[in-house]
């Protein structure tokens, strides 16, 4: 097996986000589900995006985010999906470059416009998402370019891509390119809603073709369709060899070799904004898993990662996540 250029990359929906404030009587005047991911059309898209106030744009993405981290902490990422011809597509582009990781996806040239997810932050912290999906869901096997899954150590996929049969296809045939190659394979289940809709598929995409699980607790829970979190983390630790299930202020439970590992998350004075909470703690394990970290070192750096951005507005770090782990002692 040759030596990996990137630790890891990631396939998912290629979006900018467009994140604003807002109160609850907002959400409840547009009937938007608080915190969670509300899939929408283009006119409503549209809509919503005229009533954000002062809104911040910044490419995003689950999957993107998480590769973003991880260049933070010092890791190597590469990133694959769609984006459109136009003007939201080019703020994706740039954003990514700036950062370091490249994404070399070929655009969607007279199609649907570029993905948008307009987030909502209400005063508690809670991120209300409205996604637009746009050009990102006409991702497809021939997007997945070979030599870039081939030249990661890890293949990262984002859970939301899997709405669109394309999408799952391409999937299958990225974690089919990895494994041949020697690499390893991450999923995160992204969201509840997303597990309640897709539930057989990724059960059959976790048992045959994932070394490594990302989920939360409603995740989790979805997935094996019942509400005991115990029930769900033996049947998970059947499926795949090593899984991260987050659960907020409890912290995470890690599954390996051996006995289920729990690991506290890092306390946060203030805070702000949720977005991006799981996409970090996946950057931060997953720098971990590349480098050769114990699985709880893995969790630790991905509790320091979500810490960091849950205190400001936005879903990327704003402080080197590299320092904040030095500053907790590793030795990075």
């Amino acid at each position: 097996m040759t030596q990996a250029q990137f630790d890891v990359v990631g396939i998912g929906n290629a979006i900018v986000d467009v994140i604003s404030r807002t109160e609850d009587s907002f959400l409840d005047t547009w009937k938007i589900s608080k915190n969670a991911m509300n899939l929408i059309e283009a006119d409503r898209a549209d809509a919503l995006t005229r009533a954000s106030v002062s809104p911040l744009e910044t490419s995003g993405g689950s999957g993107a985010n998480t590769v973003v981290g991880l260049a933070s902490l010092g890791g190597r990422g590469a990133y694959i999906g769609k984006v459109a011809d136009d003007r939201l597509g080019g703020v994706f582009r740039d954003d990514m470059a700036r950062v370091g990781v490249p994404f070399t996806t070929p655009p969607l040239l007279n199609g649907t416009a570029t993905a948008r997810s307009i987030i909502f932050v209400t005063p508690d912290g809670a991120r209300s998402m409205n996604t637009f999906l746009g050009a990102s869901v006409e991702f497809s096997p021939s997007d997945v370019d070979t030599h870039t899954v081939t030249a990661g150590a890890i293949l990262y996929l984002e859970g939301y891509l899997f709405d669109r049969d394309a999408a799952k296809a391409a999937f299958v045939h990225a974690a089919e390119i990895a494994h041949k190659a020697g690499r390893k394979v991450a999923l995160t289940l992204s969201d509840g809603f997303c597990v309640d809709r897709h539930r057989d598929s990724f059960r059959q995409l976790v048992r045959h073709q994932v070394d490594l699980l990302f989920a939360n607790e409603e995740e989790l829970l979805s997935l094996y369709d019942t509400r005991d979190f115990d029930t769900a983390l033996d049947r998970l630790r059947a499926d795949t060899a090593i899984a991260a299930v987050t659960r907020g202020e409890k912290g995470s439970v890690v599954i390996g070799e051996g006995d289920p590992v729990a690991v506290p998350a890092v306390p946060v004075a203030d805070v702000v904004d949720t977005t991006g909470a799981g996409d970090q703690y996946a950057a931060g394990f997953l720098f971990g898993i590349a480098n050769g970290y114990t699985l709880a070192n893995c969790a630790q750096l991905g509790h320091i990662a979500a810490a960091e951005v849950i205190s400001h507005y936005g879903p990327r770090p704003e402080t080197s996540l590299r320092e904040l782990a030095r500053a907790a002692g590793f030795d990075l």
